[in-house]
């Protein structure tokens, strides 16, 4: 019975994600979303800007203190393993929703489109942006990152096997090309309001630093040396660009 409980509350963590995630395709977007990104009433420029940075705040300790290795110790020390994932998904979607939510729009145009072409092109690169992201969950175990993989695997009673370490197809070009697909989604719009250049400007912000001093170093850890060698064949962000790292290495050796 509590196998199956803890199935049922995965499967139903995964079905929420799911909503979030479509969701914020709309709420990004301006796009056929009830609450979006620049609708609403607005109020006053501090207060909004004040309660919009509280928001991101939270989904950002949120995502960021759940994913490091010694939540995650703490966490299976008191509940299922199987059950761990299913909760770090769960509660960054709930965060997602309270942003939907309670999101002050600016509309303050920052900059626009000027012609159809450009709207176009934009509107490409922000579908773009978010099949980038879609499509590289799959690359390495879409099922295993939102935690249906450790659900399924404790209903029929079978030890999950360790991850492997993957760098297929986006991951060749970029070592992480979910958060390149977000910066891209974020970024690329035809109207760019205030509240929506907040919203990617914190983002960005936070991505760099999770990526490069909290995801990086806990992979390194991990990883080991196969991880120090990709680090330095393949950039972090930025397709085709030399790695820093290896650049660095570079550096060390010319001297």
């Amino acid at each position: 019975m509590k196998k199956v409980t803890i199935f049922i509350y995965g499967a139903l963590a995964y079905l929420i994600f799911l909503a979030s995630f479509l969701y914020a395709i709309g709420f990004v977007g301006n796009l056929l979303v009830p609450k979006s990104i620049d609708s609403g009433t607005e109020t006053s420029l501090i207060p909004s800007l004040l309660i919009n940075l509280l928001l991101l705040s939270v989904f950002a300790i949120q995502h960021s203190v759940m994913a490091r290795p010694a939540f995650k110790r703490w966490f299976t020390g008191i509940f299922s393993a199987a059950m761990e994932r299913s909760t770090y998904v769960l509660l960054s979607s709930l965060a997602l929703v309270l942003i939907y939510w309670q999101w002050r729009p600016i509309n303050i145009v920052v900059w626009s489109a000027e012609t159809d072409l450009l709207v176009y092109a934009l509107y490409g690169l922000f579908f773009l942006g978010w099949l980038i992201v879609l499509l590289s969950t799959f690359m390495i175990n879409h099922f295993e990152l939102f935690g249906l993989k450790q659900i399924f695997d404790n209903l029929k009673n079978r030890t999950a096997a360790h991850s492997t370490f993957q760098t297929n197809y986006l991951y060749k070009i970029v070592r992480h090309p979910i958060m390149l697909g977000f910066l891209i989604a974020f970024w690329a719009t035809p109207v760019m309001s205030l509240g929506h250049l907040l919203f990617s400007g914190v983002t960005t912000l936070y991505i760099l630093v999770a990526v490069t001093y909290l995801e990086e170093r806990d992979l390194r850890k991990a990883l080991g040396t196969a991880y120090a060698n990709y680090q330095q064949e393949v950039p972090m962000l930025i397709p085709f660009t030399k790695p820093k790292e290896k650049a660095s290495m570079k550096r060390i050796n010319k001297y």
